[in-house]
């Protein structure tokens, strides 16, 4: 599994640093402007932690494999093919 850039943070980081890491230095201003707003109010975002100074990185990330209903071993990941069988037994019968 391809490691993520949020590996690359320290534990607490600041949004800049966790923008970037999501969405690149490109995008990371908009994200920060239009996004961030809007992720601060959903429930189990993680909110900036005032003794470190800024938001904990493995929160962050659970919080997208949550969003994202990602397994947390890495395996079962969609590739087209784990369906197959599920779809051939639930055709009905003429």
């Amino acid at each position: 599994m391809t490691p993520s850039p949020l590996d690359t943070l320290p534990v607490f980081a600041n949004d800049r640093a966790i923008a970037e890491a999501l969405v690149g230095k490109k995008d990371a201003s908009k994200w920060l402007t239009e996004r961030l707003p809007a992720l601060e109010r959903v429930p189990g975002f993680p909110k900036i932690d005032a003794l470190h100074g800024g938001r904990p990185v493995p929160l962050i990330k659970l919080f997208y494999d949550n969003y994202f209903a990602l397994p947390k071993d890495g395996k079962g990941l969609p590739n087209g093919k784990e369906d197959e069988e599920a779809w051939k037994k639930s055709r009905r019968r003429a």
